[in-house]
């Protein structure tokens, strides 16, 4: 027997409010036999659970496709709910029973079916210059029974949601941070139970957020508008098939806040003793409250909610109270994150108290807070007295292990603060586990990065005044990021947005959303187009792509793709070379040149590297498309620059003129060298890394490959050898200085207990935890099938090395669980386990294994279940085979 199960409408499961013209589902198949797959399907779509009115019928398809089967053929309308189930068929014929039923909700999808206006506060009420938020209000009342009700809503900046006095929703940080001038998301509420019959009332608080806040370093505001407001419509059936509508109109009433401020990067004011308890109740007096104003704003550029929202992931308790050297009161979280702290106080009205926060404590023990530059990062909270008080801030969110009290009366009790760890709710699928416990917290602390700074964007650092989507670290991170959690909805967004930023010229933005303008501010010089941050518009959507079979991202992000490669063939008078404007070139490499931030790695060099491999990865693109000419075009154009990067940078002899790490590491990764050439680019690498005492020299542009490229190349061990090295500078001296995050610079944290620097010096960076993508990929050994990509067809391929007596990684693919562990026992003998989802197929490798020394749970290979294939090699044994749970030892 086998059973259909994991239903997902476009990877979410019962979405509501989704504008997918054609949606795509997607299910897992599930049976204890081995090499078990699906031959055929068969979905039904309903307009009720009970599938009494059908809408679509796919009939019996013969195929093994189950995941993205999009719905062609079947008209989307707002506002309905379709119902969905599947069936399958087996490798033996048998037919599955149906399995359970599934739904998605379309949202609103015409710009004309928004009844609603945006609405806001009067001058009068908050002037330009207040950074006090408004809280709108709309009562109204029902005379009938509630069959269902939902909200569609928006804002321009941040919104709060409340209905008779209940918030709505679990989200936080909507509508989120988009391309605001060309894309805006409003987000969908289900409602139906917070609505009564009777009175009702619906409240709205607003906050500046990216929208209007101060964002970048250099102080701007009100980048996007400089008026906060609510866009809000409600529709409900009654039980009676009547239909009512409450939209955002002038008949609402607005008033400020008890939140004085709210920044993103500076924290928030709130002054308790403006509270107004129940206005968003009913029986709550308005009659102080003003009438809203209607602003006039867009609504052609709505789309439905795209990422998944921010919600509270978890909750972190202290585990230190500390008096510092100073003499002040700080509380150890033990832990770097981002969120917020919820705390309880007591006092008298109109005391006042204080929480600032920072990442580390300095080398006497000291608060630190340089490295926040401009950030205030500060809660200031004013007590309405009497009994205990709680809180937590509603439109800012903090990076930060340790908070500073201030105004809190002795003795401070713990269990008064709490961590509210907020992030993208991105479905976690990837563990990796180790015998070494160095190993096990650099993987915690990779996990951690992206905690927290998937943050509805991919940003650089969640701490200082940035906190910017920066491609380039979007770009060199997301592999590794594929493997902890399901991007997929994320990147999606972002991307989208990327292209929407995207200039007529195909040039892309450092960061995205673009918020450093066109011109530059002086730092970098105008803020486009820089090899390996702008190659993100290629190298994400294939990675999407490679990670989980989603051509639909191609499709999309096609034309931003090709754009950004037409952009660089532009660019100066060889169309085959990059070697103009400004590039971040190796970012942060340690053998730059003192005072500067880019490595020694020629620009040019990298630039052109980048171009090859954004060429090569667009005739992949176009192949999987279906595009001949364009993959002809591509390929025709990859060979001319894989020529002019030969004649310019290699010479006769086959030697690099580039001798740094990462110049050998790029020209072996993107495979822009072959014979002598590349053999001997990896004995440089080699002699590089002896020169340094296997110690790495890179920096963000050469990380990320550093490790593949050694396994890859025979050198396995040296591999290993980074890895496990304690000293600066590596990865593990962070993790012996206790870092719980991963830190911006190598040595942010000197040998001497000194920083790095006070202008950039972020503990929390996830640019160099691009590490994890080794570990599971080459350590764990998981990986996936260009051809077959998604994990369609799986790839187990351990490379153990010498420090590790075991190691083990497990994914949640789309098809189900990928596992793969191995273990070394004392006598040399090697255990290999893995789990293959149904519905697909993998390739095995055993390291080292002779074939006649290899077992399956005890017996031959050829005896075993579920083997299709063996193959004896070189470097062990190649074991094809379908789905199971399979055991071998040798």
């Amino acid at each position: 027997m086998f059973t259909i199960t994991g239903l997902r409408c476009e990877y979410l499961e019962n979405p509501v409010g989704i504008d997918v013209l054609q949606p795509r589902i997607s299910w897992r198949m599930e049976s204890d036999e081995r090499a078990s797959a699906q031959t055929a399907y068969r979905i039904e779509v309903a307009g009720d659970d009970r599938f009494q009115e059908k809408l679509w019928d796919s009939g019996q398809v013969l195929s093994d496709q189950s995941v993205h089967i999009q719905l062609t053929g079947l008209k989307m309308e707002s506002r309905q709910r379709y119902y969905y189930r599947v069936q399958a068929w087996n490798q033996h014929g048998e037919c599955s029973e149906w399995s359970e039923t599934a739904f998605w909700e379309m949202g609103l999808l015409k710009a004309d079916e928004w009844q609603a206006v945006w609405i806001g506060a009067p001058a009068s009420l908050l002037p330009e210059n207040s950074e006090q938020c408004p809280m709108l209000r709309r009562s109204f009342e029902l005379d009938g029974k509630i069959k269902s009700a939902r909200v569609y809503a928006s804002a321009l900046g941040l919104y709060e949601l409340e209905m008779n006095g209940v918030k709505i929703g679990d989200a936080y940080f909507a509508p989120g941070w988009t391309s605001y001038k060309h894309r805006l998301q409003y987000q969908t509420y289900d409602v139906t139970g917070l609505l009564r019959q009777g009175g009702n009332v619906i409240g709205a608080m607003l906050g500046n957020g990216w929208y209007k806040g101060n964002l970048a370093w250099a102080g701007s505001k009100d980048l996007y508008g400089d008026r906060l407001a609510l866009l809000f419509q409600l529709h409900i059936t009654l039980e009676d098939s009547r239909e009512i509508t409450v939209i955002s109109d002038d008949g609402w009433k607005v008033s400020g806040s008890p939140i004085l401020m709210s920044e993103i990067y500076h924290g928030e004011t709130y002054d308790a003793r403006l509270e107004q308890p129940g206005w968003s109740a009913e029986g709550f007096d308005d009659s102080g409250w003003q009438p809203v104003v209607i602003l006039s704003h867009t609504k052609a550029i709505l789309i439905a909610q795209e990422n998944v929202p921010v919600r509270k992931i978890e909750e972190i308790k202290p585990i230190q109270l500390i008096e510092t050297p100073a003499g002040e009161t700080v509380i150890d979280m033990g832990q770097n994150m981002v969120g917020w702290i919820r705390f309880t106080v007591k006092g008298e009205a109109g005391q006042e108290v204080q929480i600032r926060h920072a990442e580390i404590l300095d080398g006497e023990g000291n608060f630190y807070t340089d490295n926040l530059r401009a950030a205030k990062q500060l809660i200031r909270y004013v007590l309405k007295g009497g009994e205990s008080e709680t809180f937590e801030p509603h439109f800012t969110f903090q990076g930060f292990r340790y908070i500073r009290l201030t105004g809190f009366e002795e003795p401070v009790r713990l269990d008064d603060f709490t961590g509210i760890v907020l992030h993208s709710d991105m479905e976690p699928t990837g563990d990796f586990q180790c015998s070494n416990p160095l190993i096990n917290q650099l993987q915690h602390n990779i996990v951690w990065g992206l905690k927290g700074n998937f943050l509805d964007v991919p940003t650089d650092c969640p701490q200082r005044d940035e906190r910017l989507g920066w491609t380039g670290d979007a770009q060199m991170f997301i592999r590794t990021a594929s493997y902890l959690a399901n991007i997929t909805p994320f990147f999606t967004k972002w991307l989208r947005d990327l292209k929407a930023d995207q200039a007529a010229d195909g040039g892309v933005p450092f960061v995205v959303p673009n918020v450093l303008g066109t011109e530059g501010n002086g730092l970098f010089g105008p803020p486009f187009n820089s090899a390996a941050w702008g190659d993100a518009a290629v190298i994400c959507p294939w990675t999407i792509y490679l990670c989980y079979g989603d051509k639909r991202i191609l499709e999309e992000q096609y034309d931003s793709m090709k754009a950004w490669v037409d952009y660089i063939r532009g660019q100066g008078e060889h169309e085959y070379l990059w070697n103009t404007g400004f590039h971040f070139g190796d970012w942060l490499a340690l053998d730059s040149k003192p005072d500067s931030y880019i490595g020694a790695t020629d620009r040019d060099y990298i630039a052109t590297a980048f171009y090859a491999y954004s060429v090569s990865l667009m005739q992949k693109t176009a192949a999987v498309l279906g595009n001949t000419e364009d993959e002809k075009a591509f390929a025709a154009l990859y060979s001319n620059i894989l020529r002019a990067f030969t004649d310019e940078f290699v010479t006769p002899s086959g030697r690099l003129s580039v001798a740094t790490q990462t110049g050998q590491v790029l020209a072996l990764m993107f495979g822009l060298l072959e014979g002598p050439a590349k053999e001997r680019a990896v004995r440089k690498l080699m002699e590089l890394l002896e020169e340094s005492k296997f110690h790495l020299t890179t920096g963000f542009v050469g990380t990320p490959y550093l490790n593949h490229v050694l396994s890859d190349n025979g050198n396995n061990e040296a591999a290993y050898k980074l890895l496990f090295q304690q000293d600066y500078p590596s990865w593990l001296y962070q993790v012996t200085k206790g870092a719980t995050t991963i830190w911006e610079h190598w040595d942010g944290i000197k040998e001497d207990g000194s920083f790095w620097s006070k202008d950039m010096n972020s503990f929390n960076h996830y640019a160099y935890g691009a590490i994890g993508d080794w570990l599971y990929r080459s350590v764990a050994g998981i990986d996936t099938d260009d051809h077959e990509p998604g994990y369609k067809r799986i790839r187990i391929r351990p490379q153990p090395g010498d420090g590790l007596d075991w190691a083990q990684g497990q994914l949640q693919t789309l098809y189900g669980l990928v596992r793969s562990r191995w273990e070394k026992s004392d006598d040399g003998r090697m255990r290999i386990e893995v789990k293959i989802p149904p519905n697909t197929t993998a390739e095995i490798h055993l390291p080292g294994a002779a074939l006649e020394a290899v077992t399956e749970n005890g017996i031959k290979l050829s005896e075993a279940a579920g083997i299709s294939s063996v193959t004896d090699m070189d470097t062990g044994v190649r074991v094809l085979v379908g789905s199971g749970e399979f055991q071998f030892a040798y």
